[in-house]
């Protein structure tokens, strides 16, 4: 089993592979996975303005909004209208996209996966949940506000604030009991 908690505190923010903003990985697969490697990628981006997002050929995306009112996305000519607070919205990230703010900045949660390669799942979840990692796969828990906690699996009762994060792949490192709400990322083989 390997499990690491990883802490928003250390988070570093980058530019944007457009240069459009900034954004703060969480976590990626494999670990040292460049911008254009990756098999899978979890981030947190802060939008402050509307604009394009960078086009990443080959690979599928899945955006949260964590914070805000939301995101017209315009992907290849088609408006979606992202205002549902924590409902998970996949798109293709080859795809032309623009995203319009609905009511001022957000923060989105990205999970972006090469899909030839890798499957994500995101899933919004309040309360305890068991972490289980799929065969070969990895599952990814962000928390969304302070007070959550992993316990059992070894990993004992370590205190996740908001955006820390749990990654596990092999055996389930435990029971993640949230305060509030917790993005669940489950990846596994394409």
């Amino acid at each position: 089993m390997t499990v690491r908690i990883l802490r928003a505190a250390d988070l570093t923010p980058t530019p944007w592979k457009n240069g459009g903003g900034l954004t703060r990985e969480i976590a990626t697969g494999p670990e040292v996975a460049g911008a254009d490697a990756f098999d899978w990628r979890v981030s947190l981006a802060d939008v402050t303005a509307d604009g394009p997002f960078s086009a990443f050929p080959g690979v599928d995306r899945i955006l949260t909004v964590v914070e805000g009112a939301g995101m017209d996305l315009v992907v290849g000519g088609e408006h979606h209208i992202v205002d549902e607070p924590l409902w998970p919205h996949g798109f293709p990230g080859d795809l032309p996209t623009e995203g319009f703010l609905l009511g001022g900045p957000v923060v989105n949660l990205n999970v972006m996966y090469r899909r030839a390669r890798t499957r994500a799942e995101t899933a919004v979840v309040c309360g305890t949940v068991r972490l289980l990692p799929p065969e070969g796969g990895a599952v990814l828990a962000v928390s969304l506000q302070d007070g959550a906690e992993l316990e059992g699996g070894g990993a004992g009762g370590v205190r996740l604030d908001c955006y820390d994060a749990v990654l596990a792949a092999g055996e389930s490192p435990g029971v993640l009991r949230t305060m509030g709400q917790a993005v669940l990322i489950t990846l596994s083989g394409g």
